[in-house]
């Protein structure tokens, strides 16, 4: 793809099939596939910006990672600002890749487990062994020196080896019983098509968003969203947790084993939905995410 011919119109058709992949990326940086859709929006909209002010793109798919590293560094910070939780190891053997095995371990890995990696090896494993980047590669996505991408990613592995046997004892998050009795009944009115009741308890300045499809603002406009539940039938709702945070699940009811294809946020004023974010159409976020159901 020639420089002159990068715009607006083709970053929207590259993203088509790209985000999916940035999301791998994103969600492993930040540990939760709903901070990874953050660190994702954030990279298009500085794209976009980036564009609009005539920069010129040489490598689009390299440019757009070096922004998602960017951002999910930027995203990393604020959080370690808030947490004060994160530090860097040090780093400093050196040695060279053995590709298959660790790859395969790389992409089974869980969230957590990428997020007890330092910064630079959750980059330079995420890069090399889960999206398949060579090191050249991920040295111009990073801006990291190709000795210290060989360290990053030869520690990262052996720790991701380390964790592999041990035992996941995460414990079962907690729900609020306010905010369990809320979703309850916002998930029973879903359930039983009773979509008048659903929107009576939605706020006049709602702000609803459908990843990877639209975004609507205000009861008249997200009122619409409802009716194209009530026209399918393949959706069954759960309570439950994605990434220890409380959110209703999709589960598809046409399966047998009513498999989870998708998982909702929503947010309270009171007893009002001023926000709900609709994660049905963005498959990828369901692929890697922690997802756990609530009894009952």
């Amino acid at each position: 793809m020639s420089t002159s011919r990068f715009d607006r119109t083709a970053l929207q058709a590259m993203l088509v099939g790209l985000r999916p992949k940035l999301h791998r990326y994103a969600a492993r940086m930040a540990g939760s596939v709903i901070d990874g859709e953050d660190i994702v929006q954030e990279t298009m909209l500085k794209a976009l910006q980036a564009l609009d002010g005539n920069a010129v793109v040489e490598r689009p798919e390299q440019w757009l990672f070096r922004i998602a590293h960017n951002a999910a560094q930027d995203h990393l910070r604020r959080r370690q600002r808030e947490r004060s939780r994160m530090t860097e190891a040090d780093m400093t053997q050196i040695e060279d890749p053995s590709e298959s095995a660790d790859a395969r371990l790389a992409a089974a890995a869980s969230l957590r487990s990428f997020m007890r990696l330092s910064v630079a090896q959750r980059c330079a494993v995420i890069l090399v062994d889960v999206l398949g980047l060579s090191l050249a590669e991920t040295c111009e996505v990073t801006g990291a020196t190709l000795a210290a991408t060989k360290a990053a990613l030869h520690r990262g592995r052996a720790e991701l080896k380390a964790l592999a046997s041990v035992p996941d004892e995460t414990a079962v998050p907690k729900l609020d019983p306010e905010e369990e009795r809320r979703l309850r009944h916002y998930v029973y009115l879903f359930n039983a098509r009773d979509f008048d009741g659903v929107r009576a308890l939605i706020a006049e300045d709602i702000e609803l968003e459908v990843i990877n499809r639209t975004r609507l603002r205000g009861k008249k406009e997200a009122s619409t969203y409802f009716g194209n539940y009530d026209r399918i039938s393949d959706w069954a709702l759960s309570l439950g947790f994605v990434d220890s945070q409380p959110a209703i699940l999709i589960r598809d009811a046409q399966a047998v084993d009513g498999a989870v294809r998708g998982f909702m946020l929503v947010e309270w004023r009171g007893e009002e939905v001023t926000a709900i974010r609709d994660f049905r159409y963005a498959p990828y976020c369901v692929a890697g995410a922690d997802i756990r159901f609530i009894d009952g």
